[in-house]
C-alpha cells in the first residue's frame, strides 16, 4: 500500500504564508500525478494545484500565491502559499496517483488532510 504523510498547516494571518508538505511511503512502483485540494466547511472538495511530469496547474482563485513543486527522490510534494487570504482557510488533502508495481493500475491515494486557518 501507499500512505501519504501531510504536515505544515496551522493558523496565519492574513498576509502570512506557509508551506505543506506530503510525504508518500510504502509500495511505490511510479508516481503520475502529485495534487493538493481543499474543502471548506459546507463546501465541496476542490482541485488547488497539481504537478504532472513538471507540468504544473492551479486554481484560478490561487494562481500567483501558490506555488506546487515536487521531489521526486522523496517521493514529496510541496505547497507554498504565499499572501493567504481568510477564504483559503480549509483543511487541504494531499493526493497522489501512484502504481505499486509494474503493470499496476494508477492508484489514487489520499492524505488525511491538514488545516490551514486563515485569521487576524
Amino acid at each position: 500500500q501507499v500512505q501519504l504523510v501531510e504536515s505544515g498547516g496551522g493558523l496565519v494571518q492574513p498576509g502570512g504564508s506557509l508551506r505543506l508538505s506530503c510525504a508518500a511511503s510504502g509500495s511505490i512502483f511510479s508516481i503520475n500525478a502529485m495534487g493538493w485540494y481543499r474543502q471548506a466547511p459546507g463546501k465541496e472538495r476542490e482541485l488547488v494545484a497539481a504537478i504532472i511530469s513538471g507540468t504544473t496547474s492551479y486554481a484560478d482563485s490561487v494562481k500567483g500565491r501558490f506555488t506546487i513543486s515536487r521531489d521526486n527522490a522523496k517521493n514529496t510534494v510541496y505547497l507554498q502559499m504565499n499572501s493567504l487570504k481568510p477564504e483559503d482557510t480549509a483543511v487541504y488533502h494531499c493526493n497522489v496517483k501512484a502504481s505499486r508495481y509494474r503493470g499496476d493500475r494508477m492508484n489514487d491515494v489520499w492524505g488525511q488532510g491538514t488545516q490551514v486557518t486563515v485569521s487576524s
